[in-house]
């Protein structure tokens, strides 16, 4: 199993902690997306994934999937020991409420295509450019939290006391916000359920730092 990766992408980190979390061993492919304009808009690559973007999966029967909530999904149904997704049907629905709250809403409008288009086709500053970034991260954090308290059914981690796919997309999310600098106090859950995945070894080992191409 191949994963086309680059280690800041939170896109990448959700699909990379799933591998670690249920244990699955696989080749990271790195793809550097500022190297000479972006790796992943170089033929090469787009034969592998058309839409030039990260993570991709490649499976060993010739699955190739490239969106990362579309991986995480597929994981789930191929390799369901540590399950990432809880057996009540509410419960599945809640926990993939999460994640696309952050995977679909808030991570889209700060991806790097877009920031790219923000500042360069718009023409906006580097001021500008970075607001509209915090704004979305810290949008789809303050929705998250306000859905945990709704559900009360948070433990340990997003959904119980077993790390599910939110938990996933969660981590990573934090990630980006700190690198930019967003105020994190509002998010009290949030900052707590993210110290209790750090404590585990498959967070640890997915970690940006800890990639082979992390810089």
């Amino acid at each position: 199993m191949k994963l086309y990766t680059y280690f800041r992408s939170s896109a990448a980190y959700r699909v990379r902690i799933a591998l670690a979390l249920k244990g699955i061993a696989y080749e990271a492919v790195p793809v550097h997306l500022l190297r000479g304009g972006g790796e992943q808009l170089a033929d090469a690559y787009r034969q592998v994934n058309p839409s030039a973007l990260v993570p991709t999966l490649e499976d060993d029967n010739g699955v190739v999937i490239g969106q990362s909530l579309a991986i995480l999904e597929y994981l789930e149904d191929t390799h369901p020991a540590t399950p990432l997704l809880p057996a009540d049907a509410a419960g599945r629905a809640h926990v993939r409420e999460l994640a696309l709250t952050l995977v679909a809403d808030s991570h889209p409008l700060g991806n790097l295509r877009v920031l790219k288009y923000v500042k360069g086709e718009l023409g906006q500053s580097e001021d500008t450019k970075l607001a509209w970034q915090r704004h979305w991260l810290h949008a789809g954090l303050a929705t998250f939290e306000a859905m945990l308290a709704r559900a009360g059914s948070s433990g340990t981690y997003c959904h119980g006391d077993q790390p599910t796919l939110a938990d996933c997309c969660l981590v990573p999310h934090l990630f980006s916000a700190r690198r930019f600098d967003v105020d994190l106090a509002p998010f009290p859950a949030l900052v707590r359920i993210d110290a209790a995945c750090a404590q585990l070894p498959a967070f640890q080992v997915a970690h940006p730092s800890r990639q082979p191409d992390a810089e």
